[in-house]
């Protein structure tokens, strides 16, 4: 979508209407009916775009979504609602009214933090992302605290906001995701210059970032929701050098105790798989703590414990069976469990999954859990189930 405008017309917003829910199996015999009362151009871009708020459906919830403006990138690249909003809450929690919302893409996050009651200044250097944010401002009622700046962040002057919030770009079009921070646009280093002069920040970093690049001046916290690891954030003007694990919905929040490496002991009744966020955050210890349990290998994030106690932070199997890694043996006993329905798990295994699926040929009503891992260094099958 080159030019948003269009679509913002009385006539763009009823071809929005009349394309909304369009299956792609019918986009053809729509858009020919379409054509003959509206321009070619101005239909096609409201067919992209209701492709565009079915994809963004799953970040933004639907209600928002059919509302809202997207670009390809944009859709890509935004924070899901759900993260957004804890982060514009905990913002609120430590009394923040203002924040600078730089490289704001098309709104995603300007429009939790205004929803939190706080007031924002959105920028975007890119004028189609700076319009969408725009429009997306106005189209959820939200214009009102949401100052939308077409700008280079680096030339913004942030000094009359309680916070910063930087979400650098962290892919490109050639190369795609980029993993070194100073590769960001802007570079990690600026966007630390940018927290450190504001009285508070909040910098979105990918979850991959080395811990070695966490400033010391930064608490760093990984977000999970429904189980999947959606971004590091470094927040500036709260815990210095705090590490912590936070698991949407909830939230629930696994604050680090710099527990040293809890040791490889013997396979016990209970595996405990921890969360991704847990995982990134280097907290496998805590879990391990909490659970008065041990790791299965010292460089797997396996958990094993004898006792089922509660965590929220991984997910507990019951073992049942334990064979050094051999596809015949577990076909075998599959199939006298008759078991049909297996997931497979693996971590430290070059094994993909669907191809241990397809050898063992699963057949029957049980279901089961094989993790294919390793046991003190050995390649090593767990079966179990969900405890």
């Amino acid at each position: 979508m080159n030019d948003l405008a269009p679509l913002l017309t009385p006539e763009g917003r009823a071809l929005l209407d009349a394309v909304r829910g369009t299956a792609p199996a019918d986009e053809l015999a729509v858009a020919t009916r379409l054509r003959r009362e509206h321009p070619a151009d101005l239909v096609s871009a409201a067919l992209g775009q209701a492709r565009l708020r079915q994809r963004a459906a799953a970040k933004f919830g639907a209600e928002d979504a059919e509302r809202m403006f997207f670009t390809p990138h944009g859709v890509e690249q935004s924070t899901r609602a759900s993260v957004a909003a804890y982060r514009a809450a905990r913002f609120r929690e430590v009394g923040v009214t203002s924040v600078a919302d730089l490289c704001c893409g098309i709104g995603g996050d300007a429009i939790a933090l205004a929803r939190a009651g706080i007031r924002v200044l959105a920028v975007d250097r890119d004028p189609v992302t700076a319009a969408v944010a725009r429009a997306n401002a106005e189209a959820l009622g939200l214009g009102g605290l949401i100052e939308v700046r077409e700008a280079d962040v680096t030339e913004v002057d942030t000094a009359g906001y309680d916070a910063v919030f930087v979400d650098p770009a962290r892919r490109s079009a050639g190369r795609g995701r980029i993993f070194d921070p100073e590769a960001y646009s802007p570079p990690l280093s600026w966007a630390v210059g940018a927290a450190l002069r504001a009285p508070r920040a909040a910098l979105k970093v990918a979850p991959g970032i080395p811990h070695e690049a966490v400033p010391a001046e930064a608490e760093a916290e990984w977000i999970s929701d429904g189980g999947d690891v959606k971004e590091a954030v470094l927040w500036f003007g709260t815990a210095p050098g705090a590490v912590r694990a936070t698991l949407l919905p909830g939230p629930r929040t696994l604050l680090g105790a710099g527990l040293p490496d809890p040791g490889v002991r013997p396979v016990g009744r209970y595996l405990y798989e921890p969360d991704g966020a847990v995982i990134r955050a280097h907290l496998v210890a805590d879990v391990a703590r909490d659970v008065d349990g041990g790791l299965l290998d010292a460089t797997i994030a396996y958990v094993t414990a004898d006792a089922l106690r509660p965590t929220p932070y991984a997910t507990a199997y019951e073992i049942t069976d334990r064979l050094p890694f051999n596809v015949k043996k577990l076909k075998a006993l599959l199939r006298e469990r008759e078991v049909g329905i297996l997931t497979v798990k693996k971590r430290g295994s070059a094994v993909e999954p669907e191809e241990l699926r397809r050898k063992v040929k699963p057949q029957g009503p049980h279901s089961a859990t094989v993790f294919l891992t390793r046991v003190a260094g050995a390649p090593t099958m767990l079966i179990g189930r969900p405890a």
